[in-house]
């Protein structure tokens, strides 16, 4: 079953720390975002192997949009 990994807040993607194909533990450090010059960590919500990711470094994005999907 997938899993979504979203956004906790409105920002600008400033860094992507996984891969497609990774491996990954729920509380893994997935995406940094930041937002009024404040570095927001997002992390994974549960185990799972990222299998796609939809944003890029300086994407903005808005609360709850789909960072990145597990399976």
């Amino acid at each position: 079953m997938a899993k979504e990994i979203l956004a906790p807040l409105s920002g600008k993607i400033l860094s992507i720390n996984i891969e497609i194909g990774q491996p990954l533990k729920e509380n893994d450090e997935a995406i940094i975002i930041e937002a009024m010059k404040m570095e927001t960590a997002v992390y994974v919500p549960d185990d799972g192997k990222v299998a796609e990711i939809r944003v890029k470094v300086e994407d903005k994005v808005e609360e709850d949009d789909v960072l990145a999907i597990l399976e």
